[in-house]
């Protein structure tokens, strides 16, 4: 097997997206804007709620979506995640497959993880997961072999949440730190900083390479109300950072130096996915040559392109001359 640029470890879930008014989430008792874990039963009323509307469904979860960007950028990579035995499950490691990423894990005794992705008419995004069977990953799951071939592993900060799925992170932490990989980590959501704001600290303090961060998980990590002082605060522990602040752009920290990455203007459609795209594309420009800038203004143009459209896959990927033009920025 050759050198991939990265390998994501994940929750495994099938993303299932639907455009729903206002007044449904109430209704079904959701707070709009956030993730909400949910049981079988649940989800089960949930799905069944979107009848007549139109789905769309793709392999999903927050790693599996940066992972399939940095492929549909032309970088090579792997994936860790547990599915079912399932046609859902069969379903995840087929796209996944055919997208040219590496994937190959024993399926576990439970079904497959979904995720349903409600859009609101503000694009806002609200996520009620099942994990299903993605909540068995553990540290049999992982394997030096593939860690070995990786420039990155990328850690979906989710996985912090369940016993066996947060020894499995950490495995893989520590086999790319003996091996000579870098380790990246997304912070995924504010409620999982509220919840182990230490744990995180000590992470970006000592494995973590690379930290991702929206606005909201950098003020709550920190405590700061300015993102730059949340930034440079971060950046204090963590030797490169990267803190996304939606339309406002991205502030990118590295080697001490501070790059503002300037946000793009649209008319935004559906916020899925938009920090899974940014640390994708991220990814993919540090391990193609890029330098920190170029990859922030790469990245920037990355999640701006997926706002604008239905679901968490580029409808329209970047050609290898638009890749190029951010290569050769100052």
């Amino acid at each position: 097997m050759g050198k991939i640029d990265v390998l994501g470890v994940g929750n495994a879930l099938v993303d299932i997206q639907a455009r729903v008014e206002d007044a449904l989430l109430p209704d079904l008792g959701i707070g709009k804007g956030i993730m909400t874990l949910v049981d079988d039963s649940r989800q089960a009323d949930v799905l069944g709620s979107l009848g007549g509307r139109p789905l769309h469904r793709c392999a999903g979860g927050s790693a599996a979506n940066t992972i399939v960007a940095l492929a549909d950028f032309g970088g090579s990579a792997g994936y860790v995640g547990k599915v079912g035995d399932d046609e859902v499950g069969r379903f995840f490691l087929n796209e996944m497959r055919d997208l040219g990423i590496t994937i190959d894990v024993q399926p576990a005794d439970a079904p497959t993880g979904t995720c349903a992705v409600l859009i609101t008419e503000d694009a806002q995004r609200t996520m009620l997961t099942n994990l299903g069977a993605s909540a068995a990953l553990s540290e049999s799951d992982i394997h030096d072999g593939l860690i070995q071939q990786a420039a990155y592993v990328y850690i979906e900060g989710y996985l912090l949440t369940g016993e066996a799925t947060k020894a499995a992170a950490y495995k893989a932490m520590d086999v790319a730190k003996k091996c000579g990989s870098k380790v990246a980590l997304t912070a995924s959501d504010p409620f999982l900083v509220d919840m182990i704001r230490d744990e995180i600290w000590e992470l970006i303090t000592g494995p973590v390479d690379l930290f991702f961060c929206n606005e909201l998980e950098a003020k709550s990590l920190t405590g700061e109300s300015d993102p730059i002082a949340c930034a440079a605060k971060i950046h204090d522990h963590a030797e490169n950072v990267a803190l996304t602040l939606g339309e406002k752009g991205s502030l990118v920290m590295h080697g001490g130096e501070a790059f503002p990455i300037e946000g793009v203007s649209i008319d935004a459609v559906d916020s899925t996915g938009a920090g899974d795209m940014y640390a994708g594309a991220m990814l993919y420009g540090i391990t193609h040559g890029m330098s920190w800038r170029q990859a922030g203004h790469l990245a920037s143009h990355a999640a701006a392109r997926i706002v604008m459209q239905m679901g968490a896959r580029l409808e329209r990927k970047f050609t290898a001359d638009e890749i190029a033009e951010f290569s050769q920025m100052a």
